[in-house]
């Protein structure tokens, strides 16, 4: 933490935002692979991508700068909203009317919820894949594909998976947008345009992983 403190205000959120595009991308890797549950093959098209993912070498070096990204993300995130509390310990008198305040407003809210979530997938995944817990019974430690169908069928995490991809929404909502300013490309006559596609990625990625748990739980 002592290291992450030299860097100025400005460094922490440059690298907190390459950071968190960095991490936007991945998302579309992971719901691309996600939405293969949704074909009706047994799981094959699912396991075959997933076998892919945890054994080439390639993806494995990849692997290690994704945990990196999260790390930075994550631990920059928290500095800055730390350092931004403290310089403004009371309230405005004056509430900002903006239009991205309430998003704004709950970034550091939304992040923990996104981070617990991140917290409990690892354990249900890659916890179990590098052998620091357990699979269940019947699940070999590389079978996603049947882990997921048991965590599905489950009526609570298939809610608490729904809720928690419906709060990364509102949190990229925001982000995305901040992430260009703090880079320096909000020009005004492209950002109503990143504002605009920004929104309509949070929706997609947020219905796209939640449309998983909504039909193997309650159409399939």
């Amino acid at each position: 933490m002592n290291v992450m403190l030299m860097f100025s205000s400005i460094t922490k959120k440059v690298l907190m935002a390459l950071a968190g595009l960095f991490l936007v991308t991945f998302l579309c890797v992971h719901l691309g692979i996600n939405l293969m549950l949704l074909n009706d093959d047994g799981g094959l098209m699912f396991t075959e991508a997933a076998t892919f993912m945890g054994t080439n070498s390639l993806i494995k070096v990849f692997e290690i700068v994704l945990f990196a990204g999260f790390l930075i993300h994550i631990l920059f995130g928290l500095v800055v909203s730390v350092q931004n509390r403290a310089a403004r310990p009371k309230a405005y008198v004056c509430g900002n009317s903006s239009e991205t305040s309430f998003f704004s407003k709950y970034m550091f809210h939304t992040g923990i919820i996104v981070f617990i979530f991140l917290c409990l997938h690892f354990i249900d995944f890659y916890f179990i894949k590098i052998g620091l817990v357990s699979p269940p019974p019947g699940i070999a430690i590389h079978d996603f594909y049947h882990r997921s169908l048991l965590l599905f069928s489950s009526s609570w995490y298939s809610l608490f998976y729904i809720i928690s991809f419906i709060f990364l929404g509102i949190h990229l909502n925001h982000a995305i947008q901040s992430a260009f300013q703090t880079l320096g490309l909000n020009h005004s006559k492209y950002m109503g345009a990143v504002k605009i596609i920004g929104s309509v990625y949070s929706v997609l990625i947020a219905a796209g992983f939640s449309a998983v748990p909504i039909y193997l739980y309650f159409l399939k």
